[in-house]
């Protein structure tokens, strides 16, 4: 097998972006895994964490906002030897992309999802995201934020996903190690990255989360649902990361007899014209 090369680009992010961190994160896990540029696609759709398939050098596929799981989601169906892979942030996942985002864990398609979640919309200049907490102040809600912020990991949970972590971008080290447990998975993989915004959030900053996250150590059993659900809905003072909940699920493939039993979709001879026109008749 020849050497895993994820070069490093230029970007557009703001200098101290946890961005980065993730990004460089996801090519270590990536190189460690020893899965090669070209049998990786990674998926966002708009902003900023969205950004990512523009800044390494695997396939990549950008899409509109809030629409990165259905591109990624076909492209695994169409060819299920692909390591596909969604960066995306917490408004796209979570906002614009929530509908797709519920409906993925129901089918389960083999995909890992990484959510850049820094709790506000970054590209379009800070206003609140779906996880921004009540009463903080941005550009676009001065008097606050009043919605009761969305708990991802706690949907995830609650709808029967099969592994849901969470980590920090200021800890590379630990953020890399779970990614290769996410990659690893098979079956939706959801990790919600703690990701502060250095431009637009001044209140979950890497100084505030250091002081809160802590890592769930060996003591903690993962494959106890009532317990990940407790740990998805600690939030505040202890903020803790790494696996909340894992457990060997059938994917979408599994249930579907010509898609786990045939050779990859995109391998396959494509239908003749004859063949469309037949089916054409029969519902025209």
């Amino acid at each position: 097998m020849g050497k895993c090369n994820y070069k490093t680009f230029e970007t557009a992010w703001c200098s101290g972006c946890g961005d980065f961190n993730i990004l460089e994160s996801l090519k270590n896990a990536l190189t460690r895994l020893q899965i090669q540029p070209h049998k990786v696609l990674v998926v966002g759709g708009i902003g900023q964490g969205a950004k990512t398939p523009q800044y390494i050098n695997t396939n990549g596929f950008c899409g509109l906002h809030g629409r990165a799981i259905p591109p990624a989601a076909a492209a695994k169906i169409a060819n299920k030897d692909l390591t596909v892979i969604i960066n995306s942030g917490d408004g796209d996942t979570y906002g614009e992309g929530g509908n797709h985002f519920i409906h993925n864990i129901r089918r389960n398609v083999d995909i890992t999802h990484f959510v850049h979640n820094n709790q506000i919309y970054g590209l379009t200049k800070g206003q609140a995201s779906p996880t921004t907490d009540i009463g903080h102040k941005t550009t676009v809600q001065p008097g606050g934020s009043i919605n009761v912020p969305m708990n991802p990991l706690l949907i995830a949970l609650s709808l029967g996903a099969g592994f849901v972590a969470r980590a920090f971008s200021g800890d590379e080290e630990h953020l890399t190690s779970i990614m290769e447990e996410a990659i690893g998975y098979s079956g939706y993989a959801l990790v919600d990255i703690l990701q502060p915004c250095v431009s637009f959030n001044k209140i979950n900053t890497f100084s505030w989360y250091n002081k809160r996250v802590y890592k769930l150590d060996d003591s903690y059993d993962y494959t106890d649902k009532l317990k990940a659900i407790e740990k998805s809905m600690e939030w505040g003072d202890r903020i803790p990361i790494g696996i909340i909940f894992k457990k060997e699920l059938e994917t979408y493939h599994d249930r579907v007899d010509f898609l786990k039993n045939q050779d990859p979709l995109v391998y396959q001879e494509p239908i003749s014209k004859e063949k469309i026109s037949e089916m054409i008749k029969e519902f025209a």
